[in-house]
């Protein structure tokens, strides 16, 4: 058990993680795992590569055997209409269950090419990293909110894995800072149109994962990394309190 000191947990739920297989995702799935969900919850990892997410099932198997947690593995990709369904459809699969707390974390993202703003003449592939970066996490939370509609004491929370740069521009990562701005305000949305579900975008910081490796090879540019456990021990501890406002961008660094 973590040194988290809250008591509550997150209920008896069906809890959704893309981009599971490595990083900061991998390390949300440890999180939860680690005795947070109530007995006779799903946990759903959701990630392009299926050997590792059949590791990590594994890794966590000591964990949700002794919660009697159910892991399914969902090896799809999301930037297809294909994957997006058949995340929802495994969702579906669950939706008799007795849940009480529906938790989608939209974790999976990439870099994009870092160059300069002429140089993005390219429809298709400025299109297909706007098709994951932000349409599949639009078409996958519509999914599961059909799924897991709101009747009476069912919790609703949505996480958008954000960064600072959906707030501030950065030379040469035009794909990356449209993105990460646009699911800011596509969540914003959702919290004003669905006032029972609770949105929170979160910046995790920079942490040890593949993507700041690429970040170092492309731009020589090293930062200080966090431990992905670290922030994800944050984040749960964030969900586990509950007292943020529904819509709110908060960082690693302010909270």
């Amino acid at each position: 058990m973590s040194d988290i000191t809250n008591h509550r947990t997150l209920g008896r739920s069906i809890c959704i993680i893309t981009g599971a297989s490595k990083g900061f995702g991998r390390a949300l799935a440890h999180k939860v795992s680690e005795g947070w969900l109530k007995p006779g919850s799903v946990l759903l990892l959701v990630a392009r590569s299926q050997t590792l997410l059949q590791e990590l099932k594994e890794e966590l198997q000591s964990f949700t055997e002794e919660q009697q947690t159910v892991v399914h593995c969902v090896a799809v990709d999301l930037s297809t209409r294909e994957g997006v369904n058949e995340t929802v459809s495994m969702a579906r699969q669950e939706a008799g269950n007795e849940i009480d707390h529906v938790l989608l974390i939209n974790n999976a993202a990439t870099l994009g090419e870092i160059s300069n703003f002429a140089s993005f003449t390219n429809i298709e592939e400025v299109n297909s990293y706007l098709s994951l970066n932000v349409s599949s996490a639009l078409a996958l939370t519509a999914g599961i909110l059909q799924v897991f509609p709101c009747v009476p004491l069912l919790r609703w929370s949505v996480v958008n894995v954000s960064s600072a740069f959906a707030l501030q521009p950065l030379p040469s990562w035009v794909l990356y800072c449209t993105a990460k701005a646009a699911r800011k305000m596509m969540f914003r949305v959702l919290a004003e149109e669905q006032p029972h579900v609770k949105v929170l975008s979160y910046s995790p910081g920079p942490m040890e994962t593949d993507m700041q490796k690429e970040i170092l090879r492309l731009t020589g540019v090293k930062h200080h990394l966090l431990p992905c456990q670290e922030s994800a021990d944050k984040l749960v501890k964030l969900l586990l309190d509950d007292d943020f406002i529904s819509g709110a961008h908060l960082d690693f660094f302010e909270v």
